[in-house]
């Protein structure tokens, strides 16, 4: 009687029901079994995903080695050859320099204000209203450019985007967490929409599309866009006409295309390694409730 009146009085389940619930569990060799196979995805997954920030560091290095350090340009002035390049890309690089108002330059090259080297909030057609792919801030990472929870939604107030722009988080804290993503996950000739806090930026020719991604990474940008910041305290946002101003170097044609190459490779790996971990991410979420209940067996090996 006591149990029925605590029940009755009491709805819910207590410590001491779940004290007396039975659970059925495989022997020994079967949990340990499951329990490979699932770290078998799990260090895979781990894997790719290093890999994919070791891939990255590589062309932020490349990055700054050519157009921040100018390294190559450096080595030819010493009579050495440049490291890490064969002699057909060391002799599209000059072996001097020559001055500007802003400082030494490689010659035949010219230091251009971001709002002329690139596009900024390039125009991209998209109706109000119009369902298309949209990516909120909460889906852009604060390391590597991949996204995550892309969703089909109408046409409302953002920022507008197609492959190839470089999406930057203009407002705190999410610009100093570092939020940036490359666009590289819309159906071919699609455009896409997302946040109002996203900077677009797309470079003019000839630099390459993933410049502005490299960019957006190398921390002497990141702090000049930080120190443009204004407004009211948990508030602030990039200025514009002040973050058009940050100067980048851009090359002659010739280094510009053998740049172009190098990261082209560089991303297309990053993306495959990308979507084989999502691959495997599904796989062992969709593996682990079933192995968990027993409804997928493993045969013994």
């Amino acid at each position: 009687m006591g149990t029925i009146l605590r029940q009755v009085a009491v709805s819910g389940i207590t410590g001491g029901d779940l004290a007396e619930l039975k659970i059925p569990l495989p022997n020994l060799n079967e949990q340990r079994r499951r329990a490979s196979v699932l770290q078998a995805l799990d260090d895979r997954i781990t894997l790719l995903r290093e890999i994919n920030t070791t891939l990255e560091a590589i062309a932020q290095a490349l990055f700054k080695s050519w157009f921040v350090d100018f390294d190559p340009v450096q080595a030819k002035m010493q009579g050495r050859a440049p490291e890490g390049m064969d002699e057909a890309t060391a002799a599209l690089f000059p072996d001097s320099f020559e001055e500007s108002e802003l400082g030494a330059v490689p010659k035949g090259w010219k230091w251009l204000p971001l709002n002329v080297a690139y596009e900024i909030y390039p125009t991209r057609k998209l109706k109000k209203g119009e369902t298309a792919p949209y990516l909120d801030m909460a889906g852009v990472q604060t390391q590597g450019h991949s996204v995550d929870g892309v969703i089909q939604r109408e046409m409302g107030s953002g920022t507008k985007f197609i492959n190839g722009d470089t999406l930057l988080a203009r407002i705190t804290p999410c610009l100093e967490n570092g939020k940036t993503a490359f666009v590289d996950f819309l159906p071919a000739d699609t455009t896409g929409w997302g946040s109002t806090e996203f900077v677009v930026l797309r470079p003019k020719d000839p630099l390459p599309p993933y410049h502005a991604y490299l960019l957006a990474r190398h921390p002497a940008f990141r702090e000049h866009a930080i120190r443009s910041m204004s407004g009211t305290s948990g508030r602030q946002r990039i200025q514009n006409d002040v973050l058009s101003q940050f100067f980048v170097t851009v090359p002659n044609e010739s280094v510009a295309k053998a740049f172009s190459e190098l990261v082209v490779a560089i991303h297309e790996a990053i993306c495959e390694g990308h979507q084989r971990s999502q691959t495997l991410s599904a796989l062992r979420n969709n593996l682990l409730p079933r192995l968990i209940s027993g409804h997928l067996k493993l045969k013994a090996g």
